[in-house]
């Protein structure tokens, strides 16, 4: 689930342990399983709602529970379901109910969990049913984006350097990045320092943006929002759900990794 980037900035980046970190894993290979299962049920028909049962049942089948569900935001009623299922001009946070699915939509599907008191958090989006060519590119460039943002994730780079990759990436495409929804640290809570935006624009620093140095034990969510038009969004009157303002299509991949002292590892994975 992505932040909102009005956290409190500057607050302590928490160092995990290997073990800390292997427990981590755990949680982050329960939200892998969530996906797998997802996917497979993934068709026109299919309700939000049920891709919702389907995560909250393998989460729970796994000893661990849902991080999304009850999830609270400030102005806005305590989170309802398991996962964010987000369709075609829903950037993050669509909350899962009655909606069928439909041949051609795209699904933005978020979902995290608690396991053994740590939080495992991930997202991908994918076609139902056969999808346009284009559409599929923008999906294409929003996936590659998430590697080229954990590519950067290595020691002596900061967490500038993975936003400016992510930046630089999605730009070339003409594509563009959500703004005001982040990156951000993960551990024994859903949301924690460092944030990881996705663009990084100048005079960043007068602007309130604060880089990390990376450091072995560090643990975050990369999570490119790419928009095939105009990069504005608006939230809707469910307090919860954020589309584009143009309406446009975009799409939403996420991982949550570790850093070590090389390659990063990627924690929501099977």
């Amino acid at each position: 689930m992505s932040n909102t980037g009005k956290m409190q900035r500057g607050t302590t980046v928490h160092l995990k342990s290997p073990e800390e970190i292997a427990v981590m894993r755990e949680a982050g290979r329960i939200v892998a399983l969530a996906h797998q299962a997802m996917r497979a049920a993934v068709k026109p028909g299919v309700t939000t709602a049920e891709l919702d049962k389907i995560a909250e049942t393998v989460i729970r089948d796994n000893k661990a529970i849902p991080a999304f569900l009850g999830y609270p935001k400030h102005g806005a009623p305590d989170y309802p379901g398991t996962i964010n299922a987000s369709i075609n001009n829903e950037l993050v946070h669509g909350l899962p109910g009655k909606r069928a699915l439909k041949e051609g939509d795209i699904i933005s599907l978020d979902v995290g969990c608690i396991y053994d008191g740590f939080v495992g958090d991930a997202a991908f989006t994918m076609g139902v049913g056969e999808i346009s060519p284009a559409i599929q590119r923008l999906l294409d460039v929003t996936e590659q984006a998430l590697y080229v943002g954990i590519k950067a994730s290595v020691l002596p780079n900061e967490t500038k350097h993975v936003s400016l990759a992510i930046q630089e990436y999605v730009s070339k495409f003409g594509y563009s990045l959500a703004r005001e929804y982040t990156g951000h640290g993960v551990g024994r809570h859903m949301h924690e320092e460092p944030q990881v935006p996705n663009w990084w624009p100048k005079g960043a620093r007068q602007r309130g943006f604060i880089s990390y140095k990376l450091q072995p034990g560090m643990t975050y969510a990369i999570e490119p929002m790419v928009i095939a038009g105009r990069a504005e969004t608006r939230e809707l009157d469910d307090k919860w759900t954020v589309v584009t303002r143009d309406g446009s299509l975009c799409a939403h991949f996420e991982h949550t990794i570790a850093i070590t002292g090389g390659e990063p590892i990627i924690l929501t994975v099977l």
